[in-house]
């Protein structure tokens, strides 16, 4: 049994979704265009701003993780939208299709042969690329959970 090999398929099921919870497509596919802004009572971000985390921060882990050269968003506000609402009408689907795009890439990355998932970042401080795709995997289910508990709320998660 090759373990790397088999390492390498439960990370792209893992970065995926759907075995101990919903998947991203699932879970963003339906939200109202009118209710992509709204706030709920006692909940801090509207569903934008979770999505587009969402994918400012998996875009970051990402290119932290192959490009030497990167330079990450200042903590914390680089890490979430200016605004509630998405600043145009396309703004929704540019940021669900980067974020599906970078998730592919980071899946595409961890089944490489070539990759290395547990040497060091050459240019990180003791990271490797495996924990940078399980950080990828644990910062995605805790904001994709985020999401369906406010879709609930906003009566728009499917009973």
């Amino acid at each position: 049994m090759d373990y790397k090999e088999v390492l390498r398929q439960h990370l792209v099921k893992l970065l995926n979704g759907r075995q101990a919870h919903a998947a991203f497509d699932d879970i963003v596919d339906g939200i109202p265009a009118d209710l992509r802004g709204a706030r709920h009572p006692g909940v801090v971000h509207t569903p934008w701003q979770i999505v587009e985390h969402l994918r400012i921060a998996q875009w970051d882990i990402l290119e932290f993780s192959r490009d030497p050269h990167h330079e990450s968003p200042a903590f914390p506000q680089g890490y979430w939208p200016e605004t509630e609402t998405p600043p145009d009408p396309d703004a929704w689907d540019r940021s669900v299709d980067a974020f599906r795009s970078d998730l592919a890439e980071m899946q595409s990355f961890v089944s490489d042969p070539s990759t290395d998932l547990f040497a060091e970042i050459a240019w990180g401080s003791g990271q490797t690329v495996l924990r940078e795709a399980l950080l990828i995997a644990d910062h995605n289910s805790y904001h994709l959970g985020e999401l369906v508990l406010l879709r609930r709320l906003l009566g728009i998660w499917p009973a």
